[in-house]
């Protein structure tokens, strides 16, 4: 799957994927940081700083140890869970970020993935909000690094919500009254890919702010979410 193809289901299920934007702010420092710490953790065959002369090249040496650290098989402690997802919410690529996700799936399971990034646009910083869209946007691939597990095998169900939750329901509203409510523009471009902007996948009570984001959308300034918006609910 390719970040040039369609979205997620409704109902986290993965279908088809829609293309995302890149981040209109220079994030990369913040990434290196992240970085650093899957290094650490993961014992990656790699130098656990950048060249300052040089970042983009010790970013790609890192993501090639990490692809080939969970083609051979790895058990991921309990602190890397929130490593990865650290990682993959801060990744100014829209289509490499799913390298920290997958693992953190296949080693967590999807409802505590799912879970931490509704957490990140909830209550993050609008940086993190645009990363955690971004990032819930592969939260819905199939399982399959099964050479990647967690040491702990109970870890999957460790910190969940209640099981009664329904996190993509969850996430669904929270987007919507978030692009509402966040004019951040990388907040609002990362959001609405994924955001659906028919009522009949929203409860009634959210069907204003359905009309409300559909509004917003088609009178920003920006064309990419103008154009997207008429992609999504036609002319």
């Amino acid at each position: 799957m390719t970040a040039d193809g369609n979205g997620t289901a409704g109902d986290g299920t993965a279908r088809e994927f829609r293309a995302l934007p890149g981040r209109t702010e220079d994030r990369r420092e913040a990434f290196s940081r992240c970085l650093t710490d899957v290094v650490r953790l993961l014992g990656l065959d790699v130098p656990p700083e950048p060249d300052p002369t040089d970042r983009r090249t010790w970013e790609r040496r890192v993501r090639a140890a990490l692809r080939e650290t969970c083609r051979r098989g790895v058990d991921l402690s309990e602190e890397s869970f929130d490593v990865l997802i650290e990682a993959a919410v801060h990744d100014p690529d829209p289509s490499f970020n799913r390298q920290f996700v997958e693992p953190a799936l296949s080693a967590f399971g999807r409802r505590r993935v799912q879970a931490a990034l509704l957490g990140r646009l909830r209550t993050g910083t609008d940086p993190e909000r645009a990363g955690a869209a971004r990032a819930w946007y592969w939260s819905a691939l199939p399982v399959r690094m099964p050479l990647v597990r967690a040491e702990d095998p109970g870890a999957a169900e460790r910190a969940e919500p209640d099981e009664d939750a329904d996190i993509p329901a969850e996430w669904r509203e929270a987007s919507l009254r978030e692009f509402v409510g966040n004019e951040h523009l990388d907040v609002r471009r990362c959001l609405l890919p994924g955001l659906p902007l028919w009522k009949s996948a929203h409860p009634p009570e959210l069907h204003d702010l359905v009309d409300a984001a559909v509004r917003i959308a088609r009178s920003h300034p920006d064309a990419y979410i103008r154009h997207r918006v008429e992609h999504q609910v036609g002319g």
